[in-house]
């Protein structure tokens, strides 16, 4: 019976996790690749040139996304809290 509970828990877990970390390893694979396409078509094999734009991408989605993120957070954390008596209930 607790198996399930825990499973429950952690599947519930790595989703909210998915959720949160899909846009912003989405932002930085897509801007990753369009750099690297660039440099493949220039010749230009400046390692560091992919660094600025990942890191400016990655803010602007974190401030546009934030609110939906930290809304999945807290409504993940929520449910876990309000669940507990029933989990100490079994």
């Amino acid at each position: 019976m607790y198996e399930n509970i825990v499973m429950g828990i952690a599947t519930n877990a790595l989703l909210t996790v998915l959720l949160i970390s899909a846009p912003i390893l989405g932002g930085a694979l897509l801007v990753g690749l369009l750099i690297s396409i660039l440099q493949a078509t220039t010749q230009i094999q400046e390692m560091t040139l992919v660094f600025i734009p990942k890191i400016v991408v990655v803010l602007l989605i974190t401030v546009i996304f934030g609110p939906w993120m930290l809304n999945i957070l807290t409504d993940f954390t929520q449910h876990l809290y309000a669940n507990i008596p029933q989990f100490l209930a079994l």
